[in-house]
């Protein structure tokens, strides 16, 4: 599906400045090596620094830019752009919020839903409470309901599902994919392993399909959709989605074999009680947000600026950042359901990158190059010492103020995802203080990071400019022998952010 930029000045600066930028920052030019290079070997490219370039069509990115014009002209722009507010917008405060403004807009909600919506002061106090302690998470859930709403609206309306259900997912995560309960339920619709399973969602040491936006949510407008068909009741279909048809079963049972939601109710599980008001609660605070006040962060991702490529080989976050320098943290976000930071490559298996829209352009167009680079990183990589030697030489690191995962990663010569393996983090978020388990570059008992030439940062040096669409692979490769994690530890860079145009880079000879 091609899909839409939302923040008009970056849609501005992509479409009339790219193309002339990059004819200049990427060094575009014709490789007369290339047939050489891919039908020999990899290594046989990188030996030649100076031909590696990343190739821009510029053509295709004019009619990118024409149709995404298009498409913000039309009705499907008003729907992406979910509740960004007003400042001038008339607010409704607490204290206005009388209980007879709150039965009228619970009316028009019941009208125009499948739901039972009706006024009971249970209800009317959690919406006190959403608003008056939840204001700020809630700004947050907005901004990922600008990137989920769309999604999930395309799933529920393919399922005749009613498009409020998509607050479901609110209710069970926060939107957020990588949510795990006590109880192990995990991703945007809060999955437990053997339902996801029974819904062909793959769970392996690599990948968790329940936290793939797009396949769990399949799986949740299936799962809704079989509810239904069991109960003909949305109220009742909600309820035995959160405590599972045996628990509603047994509460129809206990209510004399009544099947309306409010009169099994009281037999349910409290948690499953407070469940079905809470799902009403947030529909209300959703489709009355403006009257509130409450906006999402206008610098949301859109769902309509990014799109999916499938892989052909192993590729890892990090080789993805070095070569087209998108920020690993919106790696993570666009492919939640990757545990490693790692998307495999496993016969009859496909597996996809999803990118922000202007990336899927660069990625589509250098993709074989990409996948060299990668398969040249993968043969430079260490071989593991015993066990017993690692073990032995391994260190004990602090974390301080202002430390991250990427830097200390770095500064000890490891790499980020071997890291997280040795310190069993599912995250890369640190607490100050916390210790990490650390086998120094010589000692890893596995490690990632690449052999780099010996270089030093003494002795003579020259300078260069970033520009607007280099990334530090692109920078590497115009200089001979001259690797990404040279330029790093050269400049003191630990971050893609720090890789902003105008800053100058140290190059040493």
């Amino acid at each position: 599906m091609m899909k839409i930029f939302i923040n008009t000045a970056f849609l501005l600066l992509f479409s009339f400045g790219f193309s002339q930028t990059n004819q200049e920052n990427l060094n575009i030019q014709k490789n007369e090596n290339t047939k050489e290079f891919y039908s020999d070997s990899a290594l046989l490219f990188f030996k030649s620094p100076d031909s590696l370039v990343l190739q821009v069509h510029t053509d295709a990115i004019l009619i990118d830019s024409l149709w995404m014009n298009e498409l913000i002209k039309s009705p499907l722009y008003d729907t992406a752009q979910y509740v960004l507010g007003d400042d001038e917008m008339l607010v409704t405060d607490l204290e206005e919020l009388s209980t007879d403004l709150l039965k009228e807009r619970l009316k028009y909600l019941n009208s125009k839903t499948p739901f039972n919506i009706d006024y009971n002061p249970q209800l009317e106090q959690i919406i006190r409470t959403y608003l008056q302690k939840r204001k700020s998470s809630l700004s947050t859930i907005m901004e990922r309901a600008r990137y989920f709403f769309p999604m999930f609206e395309e799933h529920l309306a393919k399922y005749n599902i009613p498009m409020e259900l998509k607050y479901l997912a609110v209710v069970e995560s926060a939107l957020n994919p990588n949510a795990r309960s006590r109880m192990g339920a995990t991703g945007l619709w809060q999955f437990m392993y053997q339902t996801g399973k029974f819904y062909d969602l793959e769970v392996s040491s690599y990948i968790d399909e329940r936290s793939d936006p797009y396949r769990a949510t399949e799986a949740a407008c299936m799962y809704l959709e079989s509810l239904y068909k069991m109960y003909g009741d949305w109220s009742m279909a909600l309820a035995a989605y959160n405590s599972g048809p045996g628990n509603v079963s047994k509460a129809i049972r206990r209510a004399g074999g009544s099947t309306n939601y409010w009169n099994i109710r009281p037999y349910l599980p409290r948690e499953t009680a407070a469940y079905v008001p809470a799902f009403y609660a947030t529909l209300y605070i959703f489709e009355f947000a403006n009257e509130h006040n409450l906006k999402a962060k206008e610098n949301a991702m859109s769902y309509y600026a990014t799109d999916t490529v499938q892989v052909k080989r192993q590729l890892t976050f990090a080789q993805i950042n070095e070569t087209l320098n998108v920020d690993i943290e919106v790696l993570k976000f666009l492919n939640p359901q990757y545990k490693l930071d790692i998307i495999p490559y496993v016969k009859d298996k496909n597996y996809s990158l999803t990118l922000p829209l202007k990336d899927i352009g660069n990625f589509v167009s250098n993709e074989q190059l990409i996948y060299a680079y990668a398969a040249v990183e993968d043969a430079a990589r260490e071989k593991p010492l015993p066990a017993l030697i690692a073990e032995n030489n391994r260190i004990t690191h602090k974390v301080k103020k202002g430390e991250y995962l990427g830097k200390i990663a770095a500064k000890h010569g490891v790499a980020e995802s071997n890291l997280k393996k040795w310190n069993n983090l599912k995250s890369t978020k640190l607490q100050v203080g916390q210790k990490l388990v650390i086998y120094p570059k010589n000692t890893n008992p596995v490690v990632a990071s690449k052999v780099t030439p010996a270089n030093d940062n003494k002795g003579e040096h020259s300078f260069y400019i970033v520009k607007l669409g280099d990334s530090l692979w692109s920078i590497a490769k115009k200089f001979t022998n001259v690797s990404v994690q040279n330029i790093k530890e050269w400049n003191n860079i630990w971050s893609v952010k720090s890789l902003k145009p105008g800053i100058k880079l140290k190059i040493f000879n």
